[in-house]
């Protein structure tokens, strides 16, 4: 079949008719109004050929007259991928030659330069891809755009957003104007320029009536004809936004905070690895009184905050327990819910959780009498936790007799999370408070800079010292240094598996520090004595350090004689101005000096017992694999314990949930950011903070693609020739789909025209940077090279002088900060 109607077309066929055809043939068949047209399939574009005698036959019986002509590629308007405006369109065609004309420029498109770019950033193999094009009768516009049905800068799904021109459309997704823009909530919207209330009423109602056909947000494009009649263009799945949470079925919202960023991860955990995370995060928070819901939102680890919010005790203390695991940006958004009255205190119990009073005592009890030990005999405790740490090493391996694979599952239900320490807890609480108290006691005396040279070049911390001994493993491989320099970290790592590498000591560093890894609370990711391919990476860099004193532990004893040095001088001014906060501070200090280090000893020792679960999961996987219901052994990370019992006790072949899973594990790899929180209708919560005041000299816009970034401008008029190099922000007076390749590099985007849905901001958001739209003259009172920051969520620019013009600044050297969407 190389010609079908669009009316023939059925779910099932996008290999045929690619993404764009499919979604419009759906339009048909639920009802909507869709223009006329058929389609010149992928068989046509695989055998080289066009069927000119079909393609005028089909364009007759359409009537003749002027069409628009639409590329849809197979990975087109996907749930993972838009491809927004990547291939071409062409419009107002008419006669048999120019469309045959039309339909060969679009099959060229599928490999324009920004195709090839924007299929490699999103990992979609060139050969897998193949184009149809779509054919339909033109819409005589009156006014045309695009509907979100879902916010795409908030993430709100009560919200949409509408896009607005006079005209045919173009110049809305193309960006080449100022578009007017509506946000619809629901209330009733008056007319304001190209669009009258009826219209956008009428809008509202079929966004949510494909929301409800498709099951999930859409982008969609319209017009309206000059009889006032609707016609719809597209509509295809919004690609940006971040998972909701799971639906409780409760009226009131709720909100979740990120728990990931704690253990250093924003990367989605697999779903093996998230049970056991739950349990090891539950497990974190019971000293400090909290009993929170893990969540699972995008493969991310989520705690349900709701209840404490709502809890007169709880919120009181709720920002302030965030300061040293969270952060600022933690706090900033908690802060912006406890002033949401939906998350106003309720009376005692309304929340449907009974106050665990005599728990709650006992844990405090225990709190007091372990940080008050802690601090009174910080080496003693310091020996207790490396006695601990030791234990958990040796009590971590699986008992003798695990022969099949139903006992090895029993073994891995069985580690529930409870292998932390009180002994490691506690010592590591008052370090850390020792750590953060004398901030508070010292003000007005000391800074906090001052206060952190203090606590720098910290002893006993097992991270810092796993880093020396990967230094000292490279200092002493130097000899080798040609071949760990010039050959692949893989192919190192091979050769280590296969014997054929010199001694370079890493067998006894693996001995030490191989249950770690990036990531490494994720049972899914292989850890360092299974695969130390990282590892031979990080040797490359530690040998790449030439300057003597660069070393790292050149470094480490110089901070660690300058956090001495500052300590003395400190407590001597503190205690001279403040007698007795200066010697309680200077008391803090010193015991955080012994005990602050600590911190990632409990952490260490627990991923012991996580390798060993990983193991034990990984001969399952393998006894899996040999009966033919998984095609590789770590198939398993992708299961559930639930679904890994059904397949041992039950044969369930699990092969396409893997799959299924593993695609949507790699989508939500290429995701740039993740909401530090989130609400359960899917507002990022940092996206509606109120934005700080302009700084003087600010420009302003419109914030179109989340986030904020600082670094140098570069001004772009032509992006056939323009460069823009890593960490640079692209500044252009607008920008179409031909653009979108300089965004691979670029640190952020500003404009002087376009509108939110344009093709320009929609693929910066799937690229995750921000984006700052319709600010005029930006080409003229920005040049290239001048130091600017882009914040999206305050519509600004900043110029770093603005009377300063260009300033030179090192390429790369952009920063990113709070990307929340």
């Amino acid at each position: 079949m190389r010609v079908l109607p669009l009316t023939e077309i059925t779910a099932g066929m996008v290999e045929l008719v690619g993404g764009k055809a499919l979604g419009l043939a759906a339009l048909i068949r639920h009802g909507e109004r869709v223009p006329a047209g058929f389609c010149v399939t992928t068989e046509a574009h695989r055998l080289g050929v066009l069927p000119r005698a079909e393609i005028a036959d089909a364009y007759e019986r359409l009537g003749g007259g002027p069409v628009a002509v639409r590329s849809s590629a197979t990975a087109e308007d996907l749930p993972e991928a838009s491809f927004a405006g990547q291939q071409d369109t062409v419009l107002n065609v008419t006669g048999v030659a120019d469309l045959i004309t039309a339909i060969e420029k679009c099959w060229h498109s599928l490999h324009s330069p920004r195709a090839l770019a924007y299929r490699a950033a999103r990992d979609v193999d060139h050969e897998t891809v193949h184009m149809a094009v779509v054919v339909q009768r033109m819409v005589e516009a009156d006014v045309a755009g695009v509907l979100f049905t879902a916010n795409p800068l908030t993430g709100c799904r009560t919200e949409m957003m509408v896009d607005a021109a006079p005209g045919p459309g173009t110049a809305v997704v193309d960006g080449a104007m100022v578009a007017d823009h509506h946000l619809l909530d629901g209330s009733e919207q008056p007319g304001v320029g190209c669009l009258t209330s009826g219209q956008l009423a009428e809008l509202r109602a079929v966004g949510e009536r494909l929301q409800r056909q498709f099951g999930c947000p859409q982008d969609v494009e319209w017009a309206i004809d000059g009889h006032g009649v609707l016609w719809l263009l597209q509509s295809r799945p919004i690609t940006t936004l971040f998972p909701l949470p799971p639906d409780t079925g409760k009226p009131s919202p709720r909100v979740y905070l990120e728990f990931g960023h704690v253990q250093g991860m924003l990367q989605p955990v697999t779903p093996m690895g998230m049970s056991t995370l739950k349990a090891l995060v539950a497990a974190m928070l019971a000293p400090l009184g909290l009993t929170v819901e893990i969540t699972d939102i995008g493969g991310r680890l989520y705690g349900d905050l709701t209840d404490l919010t709502r809890s007169r005790s709880a919120r009181k203390r709720l920002v302030k327990l965030m300061a040293v695991d969270f952060g600022p940006r933690a706090q900033a958004v908690m802060e912006q819910v406890l002033a949401d009255p939906r998350f106003a205190p309720q009376p005692r119990g309304a929340t449907g959780k009974r106050p665990a009073t005599g728990a709650a005592l006992r844990t405090a009890v225990q709190a007091m009498t372990g940080i008050a030990r802690a601090l009174a005999r910080p080496a003693a405790a310091r020996a207790r936790v490396f006695r601990e740490v030791e234990r958990l090493r040796v009590d971590s391996a699986a008992p003798a007799g695990l022969d099949t694979a139903a006992e090895r599952l029993r073994f891995v239900q069985a580690q529930d999370g409870s292998a932390s320490s009180a002994a490691i807890a506690w010592t590591t609480v008052a370090g850390m408070l020792a750590a953060e108290l004398p901030a508070h006691l010292l003000k007005g005396v000391a800074t906090r800079g001052e206060i952190n040279v203090v606590l720098g070049g910290m002893p006993h911390n097992v991270t810092i010292e796993m880093d020396l001994a990967l230094w000292r493993l490279a200092r002493r491989a130097d000899e080798h240094r040609e071949l760990l320099l010039t050959t692949a970290p893989h192919e190192l790592a091979a050769r280590y598996a296969r014997g054929t590498l010199p001694d370079i000591g890493l067998a006894a560093f693996l001995e030490d520090y191989g249950h770690r890894a990036v990531a490494e609370v994720d049972l899914g990711v292989p850890r360092w004595d299974e695969d130390p391919t990282p590892v031979f990476a990080m040797i490359a860099n530690c040998l790449r350090v030439t300057d003597p004193d660069q070393a790292p532990d050149v470094r480490f004893a110089r901070a660690a004689d300058a956090a001495e040095a500052s300590l003395d001088r400190l407590v001597v001014r503190a205690r001279r101005r403040r007698p007795v906060r200066g010697r309680l501070a200077g008391y803090l200090l010193r015991r955080a000096r012994m005990l602050a280090g600590l911190r990632e000893a409990g952490k260490f020792a627990g991923l012991y017992r996580l390798r060993e679960i990983r193991r034990q999961l990984l001969l399952v996987g393998a006894e899996l694999v040999h009966r033919g219901l998984l095609d590789q052994a770590d198939d398993i990370m992708f299961l559930t314990l639930d679904d890994a019992w059904s397949a041992v006790r039950h044969d369930a072949d699990h092969r396409v949930t893997v799959l299924s899973r593993r695609a949507v594990h790699r989508r939500e790899l290429r995701r740039k950011a993740v909401p530090v929180a989130v609400l359960s209708d899917g507002t990022d919560v940092e996206s509606v903070l109120p934005p700080a005041p302009a700084p003087d000299g600010a420009l302003r816009g419109v914030g179109a693609a989340a986030g904020a970034a600082t670094g140098p401008a570069r001004v772009v008029h032509d992006p056939a020739t323009a460069r823009v190099e890593p960490g640079e922000i692209l500044v252009a007076p607008t920008t179409d789909p031909g653009w979108t390749p300089l965004f691979l590099t670029a640190a952020a985007l500003v404009t002087e025209t376009g509108a939110i849905m344009a093709h320009g901001p929609t693929v910066a958001r799937e690229y995750g940077i921000p984006a700052v739209i319709c600010v005029p003259a930006a080409t003229r009172k920005i040049r290239t090279g001048q130091i600017i920051t882009v914040d999206a969520a305050a519509g600004t620019v900043t110029p770093a002088d603005p009377t300063l013009g260009a300033t030179p600044a090192p390429v790369g050297s952009a920063a990113i900060t709070r990307p929340t969407a």
